[in-house]
């Protein structure tokens, strides 16, 4: 098969979930619910957080960015599905394909690094309560939320100027319901040794480290928990961090699987399934999860709700 180098390169046919055309309507109806659930459903933790003086902590600080950006993730990915389901047309252009890649690896790093100055907040609030002020100061918390931009924004921008000197082959269909950059390299004819060590460099340092970040703060978390005599102590400390640990085992459970299936040949089902829990579902349940088990938060919502109705 001949190579096309990228600038001959004009479109790129994304499959989708199914190409059952029974259930395209099901599939519509099902992710616009969902993604019409996290927008809303984020946009009100980050209201609650706003107007409420009592949530401007570092804890709440770092949630309400979260919950932004959980509504820029879900948005570069199921618009276009739905566009795509509604017009009936798999198309999606080349520079805009390597857009979506871009926006998308940005915000999925950059929910990584949100949930692992979360675990450290955490780990400073449980294990050092009496600095926690001192330590979480704005500053810090500024210069973390930087920290989390700048690494998302750098490694988005170097695997996307790598991407544009890949040339391809003939075949431009990409089994997946967005532009992944892992399926889109498979349909490559040039050489990419440079793309698949950069690759790996940068699952190391979005991936692999903030995780064993987490599970080193949350090792340290349940040890400091279990030295607490009463019970009620023990569960007033770990309620602290239950939603937490909810969002983290969603989203690397995920992450993993599709980590774990994006290395066959024929791209399997269960990547497709696992990339929907953490593009999807992950981002819609985030704001419930966070506000069904915490009371400060239901605290909140009760004050802008009823601020919202007297206001009217």
């Amino acid at each position: 098969m001949e190579p096309r180098n990228q600038t001959a390169m004009t479109q790129f046919l994304l499959l989708g979930l199914s190409e059952d055309a029974a259930l395209q309507p099901l599939l519509f109806g099902l992710f616009l619910s969902m993604d019409v659930l996290c927008v809303l459903g984020n946009l009100l933790i980050i209201l609650a957080i706003t107007f409420d003086a009592h949530l401007h902590t570092p804890m709440y600080f770092f949630l309400s960015n979260l919950s932004l950006n959980d509504i820029c993730f879900i948005s570069t990915t199921v618009p276009r599905m739905l566009m795509n389901i509604q017009t009936q047309s798999k198309a999606i252009s080349y520079e805009g394909c390597l857009a979506q890649m871009y926006f998308f690896m940005i915000f999925g790093t950059l929910d990584s690094m949100l949930l692992t100055v979360m675990a450290y907040d955490r780990f400073v609030a449980i294990c050092h309560p009496l600095h926690y002020t001192v330590i979480m100061n704005p500053r810090l918390c500024g210069l973390l939320l930087l920290l989390c931009w700048s690494i998302s924004l750098g490694q988005s921008s170097l695997q996307v100027l790598l991407a544009l000197r890949v040339s391809f082959c003939r075949e431009t269909k990409i089994p997946h319901f967005f532009c992944e950059l892992a399926q889109i390299l498979k349909l490559a004819c040039s050489d990419l040794m440079v793309n698949t060590i950069v690759q790996y460099f940068i699952t190391g340092l979005v991936g692999i480290i903030p995780l064993s970040g987490i599970l080193f703060s949350y090792s340290r978390i349940i040890s400091s928990i279990l030295s607490i005599s009463s019970a009620a102590g023990k569960y007033k400390a770990f309620s602290t961090c239950g939603s937490h640990l909810s969002v983290v085992s969603l989203f690397y459970g995920a992450g993993l699987g599709v980590y774990l299936t994006s290395g066959m040949v024929h791209p399997s089902k269960t990547g497709s399934v696992c990339s929907v829990m953490y593009t999807v579902v992950s981002p819609t349940l985030n704001p419930f999860i966070y506000s069904l088990r915490n009371k400060d938060m239901k605290g909140a919502l009760r004050s802008f709700f009823n601020r919202v109705a007297c206001s009217q």
